[in-house]
């Protein structure tokens, strides 16, 4: 059971080649900003493209990252916020109306909570189940765009929401990881939703704004928009696919390859050399730069494609005015935001987190955004009431106020 006055907050991010944990709490001193007090990594064997393949092997890259975060922040950790990832995360839009049954016709949380439950009925096959709902807007006898009823007065509470779903053997196998690395979920809520906390101001979720997390083994997407989660997506694509073109197409190992990727790929002209030279087992290895910039373009294109379609999708192809903020480790790739620019025709930059505290030196980087996102959200979501099922409340999220408001509210 968490506890009920935390002093200290949790992100645990499970990634296809990465476990990151952050600890974080709130300075007393500066209540708006977050302080870093820990953080812990351990290289992951045990996912495939965001799923969990081997239960023992993403236990024990869990229970090292936490070991490291518990030894830099001096604390225990028992509970943390975590993510959960993979092509099965789908979300739908869903409807809930209900009456007003109380004698002077006000709105109150009961009724806000009950039209939100309404619109969670909806037919799901037997092996899915709902890991969150985000509530988008309200809308009171006809009256449309209200972004909290709580107050007013009415007959009939209608509430467009959109619901994250997930294959329910999965959460079952990251419930079971928890278990045997002793640690409680606080909340689950996806990878794109916590960076998106962690990067984007409220200008942003406003406007309309997509969020992309490359990661190794999977793209998670979240477009926020209104202050609203409008849609979700995962893409079963990332940087170790490019990992696996760079070794087919340079004809070279994998772990030659990666080198390559991680020193050399590129998407502009910062790397003028003909050739792309790399180390390994204290022998040289020599690539053409064209090639590797044939085939990370290529990689990438593609990528862009899958993401363009999601838009579609949503009818939003083009049409974000706060454009594209990419984060993950696959971001790094020089020249990634003009590629975006071109391709996707939407303005485009790599996400930088919000102001923060303490030991930022490693966290402060776009394959920590999550982690950082994660460790936010659970400073500021509602602690579970005992049934363990970490289903988060829906209005705390805050994707109509910023963060860091929302901190000082708490205060």
């Amino acid at each position: 059971m968490r506890e009920q006055t935390p002093t200290h907050f949790v992100g645990l991010d499970i990634g296809t080649q990465n476990v990151r944990c952050v600890v974080g709490m709130v300075d007393e001193a500066d209540p708006t900003r977050p302080t870093i007090i820990g953080h812990g990594s351990a290289v992951n064997h045990g996912v495939r493209k965001g799923v969990i393949a081997h239960v023992d092997d993403v236990a024990d890259a869990v229970a090292h990252a936490i070991t490291e975060a518990e030894r830099l922040s001096g604390v225990h950790i028992q509970h943390a916020t975590v993510n959960i990832n993979g092509s099965h995360v789908t979300g739908i839009n869903s409807k809930g109306v209900i009456a007003v049954s109380t004698a002077s016709k006000e709105i109150g949380p009961d009724e806000r909570l009950r039209v939100e439950e309404a619109a969670t009925i909806v037919q799901l096959p037997p092996n899915r189940e709902i890991i969150q709902v985000f509530a988008k807007n309200y809308r009171i006898d006809g009256q449309d765009n209200i972004k909290d009823p709580i107050g007013m007065h009415g007959v009939r509470l209608e509430v467009d929401t959109h619901i994250v779903t997930a294959l329910a053997p999965n959460v079952r196998n990251l419930e079971l990881v928890l278990e045997r690395s002793k640690l409680f979920a606080s909340h689950k809520t996806l990878s794109s939703l916590a960076a998106s906390e962690a990067v984007l101001d409220r200008t942003q979720k406003e406007a309309g704004t997509l969020l992309v997390d490359i990661g190794a083994g999977t793209t998670n997407l979240a477009i926020i928009e209104d202050g609203e989660v409008h849609h979700v997506a995962i893409i079963p694509v990332g940087s170790i696919n490019l990992t696996n073109d760079l070794a087919i197409g340079l004809k070279t190992d994998l772990e030659i390859a990666e080198k390559v990727k991680l020193q050399h790929a590129q998407l502009d002209d910062s790397n003028k050399d003909l050739n792309a030279k790399v180390e390994h087992d204290g022998k040289s290895h020599l690539f053409e730069m064209s090639d590797v910039r044939m085939i990370t373009e290529a990689r990438i294109e593609e990528l862009f494609e899958l993401i363009d379609k999601e838009l579609k999708s949503v009818r939003r192809s083009r049409k974000l005015p706060g454009g594209i903020v990419f984060v993950g480790a696959g971001s790094k790739i020089p020249g990634i935001s003009d590629f975006a620019k071109d391709k996707l025709e939407l303005s485009a930059r790599l996400g930088t987190l919000q102001p923060l505290g303490g030991l930022v030196d490693v966290v402060d980087d776009g394959a920590y955004a999550s982690a950082v996102g994660l460790m936010l959200l659970d400073m500021v979501l509602l602690p579970e009431d005992g049934s363990g099922g970490g289903q988060p409340n829906s209005r705390a999220f805050g994707f109509v106020e910023g963060l860091l408001d929302k901190i000082g509210l708490k205060k």
